[in-house]
């Protein structure tokens, strides 16, 4: 079966004027690669991997050049343009993306990026994009545990912290004490599941849990510690904002850091701060 919005795996079935007609394995379906994108050494019966989706005309046709992103993903796009029918981003190929003005959280801008959902509109089985990231993000049957690396893209800001997008699916919120330096609209990075809630929303971490996150403190610490002469005029009194400016870490993992440190010996707890035992 032939997918839209997908990488698809064809054969070469026949040559046309118009370019290379393209089948899948069933032989149930043929789509036109233009003439554009035929490599003249193609020949029948040779696999190719193409992204199918609808021309200009409502045509399926398939194309060698590769979107910046697939069906059922998001993506930071650039906005080429302004219609009556909606806004059309720049997704890397020649017919650009379509966002309807029904699928737009707000005006938007020639020039400016947003993040983008491609989906599949069932009517038309066209692909088009959307702005509207919570309506395409799953809340049931997540499957995912505490601890589970996921990747994130970061897409709203509140008083709590930042809306994540998490494996291309979920939502999940980033909460200011876990963010140490600031987030961007549309950056990607890398975090784990701190919990799943019953609504299907997840907390998110960006460090690991457990001993492993107070080992990285702990070296955060000692490295610090060198690096001023054996003394950080940091506590347990200290505020969070005092520790976060000097090691970009929560008071809570440094807590912690500053016990295992003491337990192995490393350091000596003054009045006004820690010292580096020798």
């Amino acid at each position: 079966m032939i997918e839209i919005g997908k990488i698809n795996n064809l054969i070469v079935s026949k040559h046309s004027t118009h370019g290379v007609y393209l089948k899948d394995e069933d032989a149930e379906e043929e789509v036109l690669l233009p003439n554009a994108f035929v490599d003249k050494k193609l020949s029948v019966g040779d696999v190719i991997s193409v992204f199918i989706y609808k021309d200009s005309e409502d045509r399926i046709v398939a194309t060698t050049e590769i979107p910046k992103l697939f069906l059922g993903q998001f993506e930071l796009l650039r906005i080429k343009d302004i219609t009556k029918v909606g806004a059309f981003a720049d997704w890397g190929l020649q017919k650009d993306l379509l966002i309807p003005y029904s699928e737009q959280k707000h005006e938007l801008e020639v020039g400016e990026e947003y993040i983008v959902y491609l989906y599949l509109d069932e009517q038309t089985k066209r692909l088009v994009g959307s702005t509207k990231i919570r309506k395409h993000l799953q809340k049931e049957d997540v499957r995912l545990t505490p601890g589970d690396e996921v990747s994130l893209m970061a897409f709203d800001v509140s008083d709590l912290g930042v809306s994540v997008i998490v494996n291309e699916k979920y939502s999940g919120m980033v909460y200011d004490d876990e963010i140490y330096e600031p987030l961007e609209y549309g950056e990607k990075l890398n975090g784990y599941v701190k919990k799943v809630r019953p609504d299907g929303r997840l907390d998110i971490t960006l460090r690991k849990f457990g001993y492993k996150k107070v080992a990285t403190g702990s070296d955060k610490i000692l490295e610090k510690l060198h690096q001023n002469n054996g003394f950080l005029n940091l506590h347990d009194k200290s505020s969070p904002e005092e520790i976060s400016n000097q090691l970009k870490m929560s008071k809570k993992v440094f807590k912690k850091a500053i016990g295992d440190l003491y337990k192995r010996k490393k350091i000596k707890i003054e009045k006004d701060g820690i010292r580096l035992i020798s």
